[in-house]
């Protein structure tokens, strides 16, 4: 027999991790998107904080374990964490039906990266009802932008966010 206490409680996608994030995200607690993705838990990345169209992703980056040719943090880890706080961001204006997929991502280095404590902040800075456009900071433990990333992104309906 099923009780109403066994059911799973459907939120948001925002509630889900705001709840997540204070750590009081009640066992059963659901939502229709996957959290944590698959990708930020093999890169380990941290939700810090969260709102409406605004995430805050952080990753401890170190060149010994992510680095490129030349010894620093590749710049490929900085576009997956910027994308990664871009999608959560949007993924925040979801509802049950909807998903999304990036469109673009333009990625500006401008400082390496050797070992830090990595922030990227991102946020829309238009919400449409289709194409909404994001811009993600990212930066170092000293305060100093190592990237600057923006993303036009796409909200699915329908069949169209099916099996996406």
């Amino acid at each position: 027999m099923t009780t109403m206490e066994n059911l799973p409680r459907h939120v948001t996608v925002l509630e889900y991790l705001q709840r997540q994030l204070a750590g009081d995200l009640a066992e059963g607690t659901v939502t229709h998107m996957r959290y944590p993705t698959a990708i930020s838990a093999l890169l380990k990345l941290r939700i810090a904080e969260i709102g409406e169209a605004l995430a805050v992703i952080e990753i401890d980056a170190d060149a010994a374990l992510h680095g490129n040719q030349q010894g620093t943090v590749h710049g490929g880890l900085l576009c997956e964490l910027a994308d990664a706080a871009i999608g959560t961001a949007h993924s925040t204006l979801m509802e049950p039906g909807e998903s999304f997929t990036s469109i673009d991502l333009k990625a500006t280095f401008l400082r390496p990266v050797w070992q830090s404590r990595l922030r990227a902040r991102a946020w829309a800075e238009h919400r449409g009802r289709t194409i909404s456009h994001y811009r993600c900071d990212v930066e170092r433990d000293d305060g100093k932008l190592a990237a600057t990333i923006t993303s036009a992104v796409m909200t699915l309906r329908g069949e169209r966010a099916q099996g996406r």
